[in-house]
């Protein structure tokens, strides 16, 4: 493995926002490069996406991982987001990388990051393949942080929820954005292989979803099980390096041959 340089970065995100970002470059000639989209709320340094981009970075993949607007370093409110300002999000990301770095030919996204990298994959053409890692497969699944909430929000139009213990503003528009996708239909037309990584004892978001998300895709496309991992993969620094190193071969693969999945 490589020695590994962090580099902070900044670019203007989809509602004009700067948003914030971290790439970790290999000390070599990059392998390819892969844009990172955390999960749901979490921000580019959550120990996760830090864990697994590094790891990437010492296999010779550059990996980029963003905060999305409103989150972390990124300017913006979480309330002026949706869904799809994350989609958009992404590829803004990929625009940045491309015109900056090199065109990023593998996309990851964990959890919730995942779900909006399926939807955005088909915004960046120069994508190879994708990677979800515990990743819903309807968007509006997150909205059970705060079901309860969901009237009041309808009423108010803002305001505060918690989600995983902690406050953030949220629109009624965001809630009706989720359930406004058509994500089997997006998975069904990606045109990219895509790897399934879920943990089967995740609490969190039920193995049930990696099912669908596999169901509703073209070959090729693979499933790995990340047994024993919770959610974030955070209990055991292993799982997160498993997960890159999993990533990294399978990916390579792609990469190298050009192969294209069964129209």
């Amino acid at each position: 493995m490589v020695d590994v340089t962090t580099k902070n970065v900044e670019f203007a995100g989809s509602l004009g926002y700067k948003m914030a970002a971290k790439i970790e470059l290999p000390n070599c000639v990059p392998i390819a490069y892969a844009l990172f989209a955390p999960c749901f709320t979490c921000g580019k340094d959550i120990v996760t996406a830090k864990r697994v981009c590094q790891r990437l970075a010492r296999r010779g993949i550059a990996a980029m991982r963003i905060d999305f607007t409103g989150i972390g370093k990124s300017e913006g409110g979480f309330e002026e987001t949706t869904f799809t300002s994350n989609v958009e999000d992404i590829v803004k990301a990929a625009e940045y990388m491309a015109a900056h770095h090199q065109k990023p030919e593998i996309l990851i996204g964990h959890s919730l990051g995942g779900t909006a990298m399926l939807a955005a994959a088909g915004k960046i053409p120069e994508g190879k393949c994708v990677i979800t890692i515990g990743s819903p497969f309807d968007p509006a699944h997150v909205a059970h942080h705060f079901s309860d909430d969901i009237p009041r929000l309808k009423k108010e139009g803002i305001g505060e929820v918690k989600i995983m213990g902690r406050p953030h503003k949220v629109s009624y528009e965001f809630i009706e954005d989720l359930q406004r996708q058509n994500q089997a239909d997006k998975i069904n037309k990606l045109h990219k292989p895509l790897l399934v990584m879920h943990a089967p004892l995740d609490d969190f978001v039920g193995i049930e979803n990696a099912e669908q998300i596999f169901s509703h895709a073209r070959h090729p496309r693979s499933y790995i099980s990340l047994d024993k991992s919770d959610h974030l993969l955070m209990n055991n620094p292993n799982d997160a390096y498993y997960a890159a190193d999993m990533i990294a071969y399978w990916s390579e693969y792609y990469i190298e041959m050009g192969v294209r999945p069964l129209s």
